[in-house]
């Protein structure tokens, strides 16, 4: 994973709330420079997110993010937390495209799954009690650490995780995006941390640390 896809700091954008939904308004003018107040607000996230789901594809996941922005955000309507959530949502289904992809290719080239390679390795299950968000967070490891050890969970749980820990967006927003009930993403998110906290137990996952 690039370190430019794992970024750094926690997914707030570096602008307020308020200041988001301005540069928004003016995007919705048609305001350029608006634009580029909204995209360096929230790329850095999208590559985080869209980095979680493809790994090494990321970046060009969010370059057709924002292409597909751009050709659609003059009939977007709403402020600054809708716009962002409808960012997140475009960037998971560019790079659910480019997951369908790499499955058509493999089964073109008729080569056990084995011997390809995977975008993330499923963490084992186990643990007791999940953390919350704030016990996640609070660990010595870097965002991008952080964001590394989360891109091998199981892909449900791993978006979850990402999008409420790191992101910090809440289980209205995440289910919105992702396109599944409270009470699922509630569940893959308890799930999700009971396995990063495993992850972050075990001896091997020192070695992210250094």
């Amino acid at each position: 994973m690039s370190d430019v896809a794992a970024g750094g700091g926690r997914g707030v954008p570096p602008e307020s709330p308020g200041d988001l939904n301005a540069a928004v308004r003016g995007v919705r003018r048609g305001d350029e420079a608006a634009f580029r107040a909204v995209y360096r607000s929230l790329n850095p996230e999208l590559l985080r997110y869209a980095a979680v789901i493809v790994g090494q594809d990321a970046e060009d996941v969010v370059a057709e993010t924002w292409l597909q922005i751009a050709r659609d955000v003059l009939r977007f309507e709403g402020d600054g937390a809708a716009f962002r959530r409808f960012a997140l949502a475009v960037t998971r289904n560019r790079a659910r495209d480019v997951l369908r992809r790499r499955k058509r290719r493999v089964q073109e080239i008729s080569l056990p799954t084995e011997e390809l390679p995977e975008p993330r390795v499923s963490a084992a299950s186990g643990g007791s009690v999940a953390p919350d968000a704030a016990e996640v967070a609070g660990t010595e490891l870097s965002t991008r650490e952080i964001v590394s050890l989360i891109a091998t969970l199981p892909g449900p749980q791993a978006e979850a995780v990402l999008l409420r820990v790191v992101l910090d967006l809440d289980t209205r927003s995440t289910a919105e995006i992702l396109g599944k009930r409270p009470g699922a993403v509630a569940m893959a998110l308890s799930r999700g941390l009971k396995k990063l906290a495993r992850l972050v137990e075990r001896p091997e996952a020192t070695a992210v640390r250094r």
